[in-house]
């Protein structure tokens, strides 16, 4: 099993994780008040979280019906 720590500061991003998460059939269990690391996220990991949000972001927009997201099919047939 494999533990990851993932440290959230906006609701509105919680929530759309626990639906990522749930969606997937994965158990998680919510810590409150957790100090975070108080340093400065390096590149990479910036890089991360704006990929991991722009991803929750188009989730949203496609749950809402305002886009339609491509098939994994056509997408392993692009490559």
């Amino acid at each position: 099993m494999t533990t990851l720590t993932v440290n959230i500061e906006n609701k509105k991003s919680e929530k759309a994780v626990k639906a990522v998460l749930d969606a997937l059939g994965l158990n998680y269990e919510v810590a409150s008040n957790l100090k975070a690391k108080e340093r400065t996220p390096n590149r990479a990991e910036q890089e991360l979280y704006k990929r991991l949000n722009d991803s929750f972001e188009q989730i949203n927009l496609h749950q809402k019906g305002k886009i339609e997201l491509r098939d994994a099919k056509d997408f392993l047939d692009e490559l």
